[in-house]
């Protein structure tokens, strides 16, 4: 026999839009549950890098940095190309600072902080700023979770104790060899890792302390997450309205009547590789970084009660390394790094190395689909950048007996082995080892050293932008540009990652998902990846995925909490019949 349950409010996933949908439905009177189907909690959230992309947001006002709304819904118009409708848009800009000023005066745990320097990711246009609009919060220490530190999702590639980067920690690290704020970081991982050891620090940043924050901030309000609950179906009443949801709950069927609705935060299809070829055909295997419990449940519930969904092609693409034992490494700043050029298949570059992943990546699926192999495609480099840049993870240090990660100054030979990098002691020789066109391979690299030599991409534009320059070396007059020097040259195979799909059910500007006919569902909203992005095709800046789950989980929970509903209505208990 199916058991049953009554709250106010469903809210489904406890990621950042989860937990903070929650918070601010709970704030409002409204008697709020959780349910997660993984073990942990945390989401794509606390996998992520942790940034919130908030214009206007009260950690710029306490800097004296205001910018302008209109500005910004400008910037969001022109880089959404008009995917969105300026009613969403409108919503996000104007209700994002409201959702951190909500955030920072219900609880102790938001520290919120920005840091200028890091710039949106398109400065140059209207309404961007070359100050960034990122926000984030400092490093936790995971004691302060109590018992519910080993329910939160863990990054899959674990640091070593003690090891733990701030955002701005990690563009200083970059710079090792380039500066002595760079090797002071490394002194300063030295000691997070001697005090680990010492005093019992559990320190984390990034994602996994935003995620952590919202978790305590939820445990003090008393919000109850259950865990290991999935959800199997919608409740829907009579007329179409959705009024609750069908779970699994230790083993068992459980209906959880929702008197106000459900809000869907579950997350999008990253890990439905079938799904996802049916709308991303170039996609070779599953090569995300998303949350492994991420395979579009919310999306077909929300289609299966009349949801529509649009750009279910789209996801937060992310170039990256797939090492032979499926292990994914981002590919960030080595695309920014001076010395090195990227090839396709033809031995050609096709697009300024630096420029933001999603267009980067858009760039290898739009040269896939003309015949000419982008996926894989090969960054190009030099001995000399390998010994002075991070490059996969290498620190151009001497050789450190027992390190976490690779040193000295000789290429790892598992690397060669692995097939993932090649070397040659001549562009030829490379060419031959990554099956390009020597000719070619080697024009490509000869015009490169040109542009480098002069100080400008003629041909694409690289290093005129402030984003571009973020990662590079400010010794150089272009952060972005070094002629290559002498060999052996290497190639690095980059596939197509992505940091989860970004498609899914169609809302308004009030989160509420909508039918075909651009109807309302009465009682079902969604945020974060489970809905059609804010965003459109584009990414605004550095935590434009996380800033709108949080946004209109915010948005959502206010608006069903001003939402009068009949108590009276019908519940149809097998789901939509």
């Amino acid at each position: 026999m199916t058991g049953e349950h009554a709250v106010d409010v469903v809210v489904v996933g406890s990621g950042g839009g989860g937990m903070t949908a929650a918070l601010a439905a709970h704030a409002a009177g409204l008697d709020t549950l959780v349910i997660e189907k993984a073990a942990q909690f945390g989401g794509s959230t606390a996998l992520s890098g942790g940034g919130i992309w908030v214009p206007g947001a009260p950690a710029q006002r306490r800097e004296g940095y205001r910018p302008d709304p209109d500005d910004v819904v400008a910037y969001l118009r022109q880089i959404t190309g008009g995917l969105v409708s300026d009613a969403r848009l409108q919503q996000y800009v104007d209700a994002a600072p409201a959702m951190m000023e909500f955030l920072e005066q219900l609880s102790d745990w938001f520290e919120f902080v920005w840091k200028p320097g890091y710039a949106d990711y398109y400065p140059e246009v209207p309404g961007g700023s070359a100050l960034g609009s990122t926000i984030n919060v400092p490093a936790i220490d995971l004691r302060t979770l109590g018992a519910e530190e080993q329910h939160l999702l863990a990054p899959l590639a674990l640091a070593p104790k003690g090891i733990w980067l701030g955002p701005k920690d990690l563009r200083l690290f970059y710079q090792i060899r380039q500066s002595w704020w760079g090797k002071a970081v490394l002194v300063k991982l030295l000691w997070r890792m001697f005090r680990a050891r010492v005093f019992g620090d559990r320190m984390a940043a990034i994602g996994q302390s935003l995620a952590a924050r919202l978790r305590l901030a939820m445990l003090d309000r008393g919000i109850p997450l259950w865990l290991n609950t999935p959800m199997a179906e919608l409740l829907t009443a009579d007329d179409g309205s959705v009024t609750g949801a069908v779970v699994e709950r230790d083993g068992a069927p459980l209906q959880i009547r929702a008197r106000r609705g459900v809000i869907l935060a579950s997350g999008g299809f990253d890990h439905d590789l079938a799904w996802r070829r049916q709308h991303q055909p170039v996609l070779e295997q599953d090569w995300s970084f998303g949350n492994p419990a991420a395979t579009g449940d919310g999306i077909r519930a929300g289609e299966k009660v009349g949801g529509s969904v649009e750009l279910l092609d789209e996801a937060w693409w992310f170039p990256a390394i797939c090492w032979p034992d499926g292990r994914l490494q981002f590919m960030l700043n080595e695309r920014m790094m001076p010395s090195q050029f990227i090839v396709n298949g033809a031995g050609k570059r096709f697009i300024n190395e630096a420029c933001p992943y999603m267009d980067f990546a858009h760039a290898m699926i739009e040269g896939q689909r003309s015949g000419v192999t982008h996926i894989p495609c090969w960054l190009i480099t030099d001995h000399r950048s390998f010994n002075r840049y991070v490059v996969a993870g290498h620190l151009p240090l001497p050789k450190i007996p027992g390190a976490p990660v690779p040193t000295g100054r000789k290429l790892p030979a598992a690397w060669l082995e692995s097939g993932v990098v090649k070397a040659g002691r001549s562009m030829a020789e490379l060419a031959d080892q990554i099956d390009v066109p020597p000719a070619e391979l080697e024009r490509t690299a000869a015009r490169f050293n040109e542009l480098a030599r002069g100080g400008h991409d003629d041909d694409f534009g690289r290093g005129d932008s402030a984003y571009d320059n973020y990662y590079g070396d400010p010794t150089l007059p272009n952060p972005n540009l070094h002629p290559l020097g002498k060999p052996p040259y290497y190639a690095f195979q980059i596939i197509l990652g992505d940091l989860g799909t970004s498609g899914g059910l169609r809302t308004d500007e009030c989160a509420r998902v909508l039918r075909a006919d651009d109807t309302v569902i009465p009682g079902l909203y969604a945020v974060g990846n489970v809905s059609a992005p804010v965003m459109g095709r584009s990414y605004a800046g550095a935590g434009a995925t996380i800033g709108p789950a949080m946004t209109f989980g915010y948005v959502a929970a206010k608006h069903l909490a001003d939402t009068v509903t009949d108590p009276t209505r019908e519940i149809s208990m097998g789901g939509n019949q």
